[in-house]
This record gives C-alpha cells, sequence and structure tokens, in this order.
C-alpha cells in the first residue's frame, strides 16, 4: 500500500499575530520536530497520532511575505486544512481575516477553516467579546495563547483531524475527473 501523502495545515494572518509562535507552543508542548526553511516560508514536519492513526503532519508558516498579502499560490496547493490568526489587540489583523479568506478561496475552495484569537493573555477580558468572523464562515472559533498555551493543542489537534478528513475523503473537481480519466486502463481501445 502506498504511503499517505502528509496532512497539510497552512497558517494564515497578518505579519506578527503569533503564527510562528504558535506553532512553537504546540511543538513543545508534546510533539518532536524538524524543521526546514526556505526562503519566505517555514514548513514543520513530524510524526503525531491523528484518531487512531499515526500519521506525517507538515505545518506551513509564512515566513514575511503575508505583509503584501503576496502569499505564493504554491503555499495553498494541496492544503489540507488553514487555521486562520488574528491578534487580539490588533483591530486590522481581524479586519483582514476576510480578504485571508478570500484568497484561501481562490486557491483552495472548501477546505476545512479553524479561526483563532491569538494573544489573550495580553488582556483576558477580551475573551467576553464576539468575533463575528467565523460564525460568518461556519467554522470553529478559538481564544488562544501562544505565550501560556491556552487551547493551542486543542486547535491544532483539531486541525489535524479535519485535515486527515480532508486528505481521505477529497472532493472530486474537474481536473481530478480528467487526471482520472486519462490515468485509466486505456489498452482496450481499438
Amino acid at each position: 500500500m502506498p504511503e499517505k501523502d502528509p496532512i497539510k495545515v497552512i497558517l494564515l494572518g497578518d505579519s506578527a499575530v503569533g503564527k510562528s509562535k504558535l506553532v512553537e507552543r504546540f511543538l513543545i508542548d508534546g510533539f518532536q520536530n524538524q524543521q526546514q526553511s526556505t526562503y519566505a516560508l517555514n514548513i514543520i514536519s513530524y510524526v503525531g497520532k491523528v484518531g487512531d492513526e499515526i500519521e506525517n503532519i507538515d505545518f506551513w508558516d509564512t515566513a514575511g511575505q503575508e505583509r503584501f498579502f503576496d502569499v505564493h499560490p504554491s503555499y495553498y496547493y494541496q492544503a489540507h486544512a488553514c487555521i486562520f490568526v488574528f491578534d487580539t489587540a490588533r483591530k486590522e489583523t481581524y479586519k483582514n481575516l476576510e480578504k485571508w479568506f478570500q484568497e484561501l478561496q481562490s486557491h483552495r475552495k472548501g477546505i476545512p477553516c479553524i479561526c483563532v484569537a491569538n494573544k489573550i493573555d495580553m488582556d483576558p477580558s477580551v475573551t467576553e467579546k464576539t468575533f463575528s468572523f467565523a460564525t460568518n464562515k461556519e467554522i470553529p472559533f478559538y481564544f488562544v495563547s501562544a505565550a501560556d498555551g491556552t487551547n493551542v493543542v486543542k486547535v491544532f489537534k483539531e486541525a489535524m483531524a479535519l485535515g486527515k478528513q480532508c486528505r481521505d475523503n477529497p472532493e472530486k473537481d474537474f481536473l481530478s475527473d480528467v487526471l482520472d480519466l486519462l490515468n485509466d486502463d486505456t489498452s482496450n481501445i481499438e
């Protein structure tokens, strides 16, 4: 049986909202990692348990180019889940989630997403506020803190589970149908 592709989870949000720190916190809380760095991108790969299976998981984290809403389309290619991140202390990072959502939809429509409000340790009263982005998009929402670990493991485990489900049950699109037809055994055609 061929090995499955890794579960690919991408993180989206403005610069300095804490995407990299969330990944670091998740890994500190009991996961071993191998980190590969390339220009403007960090891919963090490790093996972890998702449901009843041991899986390879890749977390893709932008490394600065998100400042310009200039994430390369390959970042989205074959992504299985997305974590949107905003900084509770910077309102513009929340407002920009809609731009990130539209960009994701233009490259990888329909993948499961989670939205997180990061840095709640700086002002715990923010957890009493409501944020309509996740409700309007019908996606899970969590208050998190990369600094103290609040809800970080929970979010990443949910993202991995959603990503596994997406990878194992892909929606068929036109291109997939064409590729399936091309891969069919056509040796009987005369």
